[in-house]
């Protein structure tokens, strides 16, 4: 290899404009979501949709509806809920029942795993009230069986016109496949290493069980896909090779990805590259709730990934800087938490009343060395005093300075000068 001596001028090519990295666009079928005349279109270029789970019994009715209606204020598009049992079972009419009455009309998925053939059957009540069942390929029965079981659920989807997903987890692999497989992959003259058979059985059995899906009858285009798994390496690895395999809808998310900064972080890595390369239609942040924390956390993460890349906005943005040895004071960090939560805790009313406010931009900045630029390049900004600084804060508006504010009530004057701009911005002319 030739060496370049220290003296030698490194030549550079002409500069030429920089292009915007975007996210590619991987053209999957489209498909419908409904509930009565609420539809929730998913793959064909419609946006990523959201989608989270609940955590309470299912058959408890009225605390499983009130967390469902939680996650969709939050911005949960479709939410899946544990039919596990007949009471759940049972429950589940109620819960719809519950949600419709409370004009909360986002689609519920059931989740099923061994007895869902006899749950369907035995609870029509039930198959009519769910939007979508999720069904493990892994978690069917086995040989004849199985197969009869898995094509019963189909059959009740089917004649439902209800969508499914064939979710396939590395945790409950079809143990007769993965057998086969690995006796395929002794013969190799070559043989592939435990790892690689692995992706190739989530693979397989997802692809197996849609095209199984499609013999009996149901529409392509109600079935989502999805091969999930607990490392962020694997989960890119399986959904490339997926994504080249098929045109179908794809669900992304990380299995039991943690709790707390290692749960956000994982599902952020894995599902930030897959998506920047056009991969996946629905995706779940599979949170481990920490203790006293909300569900709807599950939600923040997914919105904030999706919104980060630039592929969706669902809250206004809120730039604050994270802080140095001049802004000692935490007054910054208290009126940016303020803002944050006041403009999440809004959004469900001001999405129908203010059309657009998602893509504003709002900056609470701590001292003099970029305050005043940050909240330039915002759409309304305030630049707090640092240490040693005038205890004034400009405020700036649609990139000019409007005022200055002083005194112990600069936080709650600034919220309210928020509210009238978006007042005045997004709401209906007069």
């Amino acid at each position: 290899m030739p060496t370049v001596a220290a003296s030698d001028p490194i030549q550079f090519g002409e500069p030429g404009p920089i292009a915007l990295s975007a996210p590619r666009l991987r053209r999957s079928r489209a498909g419908v979501v409904s509930w009565r005349d609420h539809h929730v279109t998913v793959g064909g270029g419609a946006p990523v949709r959201v989608q989270s789970m609940t955590n309470t019994d299912t058959a408890d009715a009225i605390g499983t509806a009130i967390q469902v209606k939680e996650l969709a204020l939050a911005g949960s598009e479709l939410v899946r809920i544990t039919v596990n049992n007949d009471e759940a079972a049972q429950a589940v009419p109620h819960i719809r029942e519950q949600l419709d009455r409370m004009g909360i009309h986002v689609p519920l998925i059931g989740d099923f795993h061994y007895n869902g053939h006899r749950l369907l059957t035995d609870h029509p009540a039930c198959a009519e009230a769910l939007s979508k069942y999720r069904i493990n390929p892994g978690n069917v029965g086995r040989g004849d069986k199985g197969d009869r079981q898995f094509a019963q659920m189909v059959e009740i989807a089917a004649r439902h016109d209800k969508a499914i997903r064939i979710g396939v987890n590395w945790g409950s692999l079809d143990q007769d496949l993965l057998a086969r497989l690995m006796d395929d992959n002794a013969r190799r003259a070559e043989p592939w290493d435990a790892r690689q058979v692995m992706y190739e059985a989530l693979i397989t059995s997802a692809l197996d069980s849609a095209r199984r899906a499609e013999e009996i009858g149901l529409n392509p285009n109600n079935i989502t896909l999805s091969c999930k798994v607990s490392g962020v390496q694997d989960l890119i690895a399986v959904y490339q090779e997926l994504a080249l395999r098929t045109d179908h809808v794809l669900h992304l998310g990380l299995t039991e990805a943690g709790m707390g900064v290692k749960g956000t972080v994982a599902s952020a890595a894995a599902l930030a590259v897959l998506l920047q390369q056009g991969i996946g239609d629905t995706i779940r942040v599979s949170l481990t709730p920490q203790p006293g924390e909300a569900r709807t956390q599950e939600v923040v993460v997914a919105s904030e990934i999706l919104q980060a890349l630039g592929l969706r906005t669902f809250v206004p943005s809120v730039t604050a800087c994270p802080g140095c040895g001049r802004t000692t004071s935490t007054t910054f960090q208290e009126l940016a938490k303020q803002i944050d939560d006041f403009l999440r805790a809004s959004m469900p009313v001001w999405r129908a009343r203010y059309p657009g406010v998602e893509n504003m931009k709002v900056a609470v900045m701590g001292c003099i060395v970029n305050g005043p630029g940050e909240s330039k390049h915002a759409d309304i900004g305030i630049s707090l005093p640092g240490t040693g600084e005038a205890p004034a804060a400009p405020v700036f508006i649609d990139g000019q300075k409007a005022m200055t504010l002083r005194g112990e009530t600069i936080a709650v004057e600034f919220q309210q000068i928020v509210e009238n701009y978006i007042q005045k911005r997004f709401g209906a002319p007069a």
